[in-house]
């Protein structure tokens, strides 16, 4: 049942238990009358929670962005009062309208924390998921799951966070089949030209519709400091900001327009994928000489040959035994190939990334996709693992 009703000169629509503000246009967000756009906040260098590579969905949009990115921060009063000055401004409702609304699309293990972490900002969450068992997860961390993604048509913000291309392009029809949404948020790790036309699909309902696949890990999730490679039209991101700064504390670029977002984070995941496995082979040789592995990797570490991936991941999960950083195999094998394909597909050939990907490959077949990614140590330096250790 819906009822109308307005409050401080706003209509608002409540249905269900939700309280939609309905849509107001005005000039294009993040901009003055005038179409100039505020001036950029400085990057927030405060420390990021260690790196674990994500989750994807077809081929890039041939009018995908040259411009130069910039990095959006926490606000600061002075940039605030210009802002305010330039544009209008949503008014907002009082006492218990002013709740925000969001729904989250995907329960697994990143959206899943994704989720708690919306709730414990003071969110009102409600979450969706095909699995019962990561939909009962979710309900204990306070967030109200429903059984059909209908359900959740209509929301103010919605994140995505999905395993491939077709579920997103399945999922996004149904959340735009009733008004009420601002925003749609993908965080997957997805495919350019997917995301270009799920933003130009949600825009004709107007809607906006922005790719941020994320970096950080469960634990970034969880605390609400996840790193975001944004794609979205400036009006699209404009309106996604709330959501962005909630899942990032501000540690988001903005690329360019649909689907750069995708990009760029496909050739972080392959480049990880490549360091992966070219620090395991080094690693080898500096034990062959009989050089101790970890003490290695803190010398290169502290070099100009030096990563997250020599730094961080074979000394705590690869070294240590424990392949356990929460990343599946088969997600970094996937995003590795993808990249290599959508480099294809703008007559790019990148040689030593397709041969970085076809390591995965093999990985992927010798030791199944729901392997722990930084187990790629096992076949490409054995001598480092368990199975080395008891060959030798």
């Amino acid at each position: 049942m819906f009822h109308r009703h307005r409050t401080g000169g706003v209509s608002w629509t409540v249905r269900a238990g939700f309280a939609f503000p309905a849509r107001q246009i005005s000039h294009a967000p993040g901009t003055d009358p005038s179409g100039r756009t505020p001036s950029i906040r400085p990057h927030n260098t405060s420390p990021s929670p260690k790196p674990e590579p994500d989750a994807v969905v077809s081929a890039p949009d041939s009018s995908l962005p040259t411009q130069t990115g910039h990095i959006r921060t926490r606000s600061n009063p002075a940039d605030e009062a210009d802002r305010s000055a330039s544009a209008p401004v949503r008014p907002l409702p009082t006492g218990d309208l002013m709740s925000k609304h969001i729904a989250v699309v995907g329960l697994g293990s990143m959206g899943g924390a994704m989720a708690t972490a919306l709730h414990r900002a003071g969110w009102q969450v409600h979450g969706h998921d095909t699995s019962p068992a990561a939909r009962s997860a979710a309900e204990k961390e306070g967030v109200h799951t429903v059984d059909s993604l209908d359900q959740l048509a209509g929301t103010p913000y919605v994140v995505l966070s999905l395993p491939s291309a077709g579920v997103v392009e399945a999922t996004v029809p149904t959340l735009l089949a009733r008004p009420g949404t601002l925003a749609i948020v993908d965080t997957t790790t997805s495919q350019p030209a997917t995301s270009a036309a799920c933003a130009s699909l949600a825009a004709e309902k107007g809607v906006a519709f922005v790719d941020a696949p994320v970096s950080g890990g469960r634990a970034g999730a969880l605390a609400g400091r996840l790193t975001a490679f944004v794609g979205a039209t400036s009006d699209a991101l404009d309106a996604a900001r709330p959501v962005l700064d909630a899942l990032t504390d501000g540690q988001y670029r903005h690329l360019g327009d649909p689907g750069s977002g995708n990009v760029v984070k496909l050739l972080n995941n392959v480049l990880a994928a490549v360091n992966l496995v070219s620090v395991g082979e080094a690693l080898a040789v500096a034990k062959a000489y009989g050089v101790d592995p970890a003490a290695a990797a803190a010398g290169i570490s502290g070099a100009s040959g030096g990563s997250k991936v020599s730094a961080a991941m074979y000394p705590d999960w690869v070294l240590t035994g424990t392949y356990d950083s929460g990343f599946a195999l088969g997600l970094m094998a996937r995003d590795a190939a993808l990249a290599v394909e959508t480099a294809g597909q703008r007559g790019e050939t990148p040689q030593l990334l397709a041969a970085a990907s076809s390591r995965w490959q093999e990985a992927l077949a010798a030791l199944g996709p729901g392997a722990d990614f930084t187990e790629i140590a096992r076949t490409v330096a054995p001598s480092l693992t368990d199975e080395g250790t008891a060959a030798a």
